[in-house]
């Protein structure tokens, strides 16, 4: 099964939420920044990570996008001053 690489955002408005989704993106992604994760999935495993998402999240207040950025060899990325690496291409074990 083929991994794409997504950039994941979110706005969380409750504290406790927040906790709760970012521990969820740190099991399937890469912090970019406070609030954006990059995570390379299979389309099982997005499916997973957005489903465990929404349990965390209240649909009405919180919001998140998940933008597919395409195979994960793909370079799409340009930094401005300092920045976290990103992933290494290749299947992550979780």
């Amino acid at each position: 099964m083929a991994r794409r690489r997504y950039l994941i955002a979110y706005d969380i408005a409750n504290p406790k939420r927040l906790r709760r989704v970012c521990k969820v993106m740190e099991a399937y992604g890469d912090r970019l920044q406070y609030s954006v994760f990059i995570s390379d999935v299979s389309p099982s495993e997005l499916i997973h990570a957005r489903a465990e998402v929404e349990e965390e999240m209240l649909m009405t207040e919180d919001s998140v996008v998940i933008v597919d950025l395409g195979e994960v060899a793909d370079a799409r990325f340009i930094f401005l001053g300092r920045h976290r690496r990103l992933p290494a291409s290749g299947p992550r074990v979780i």
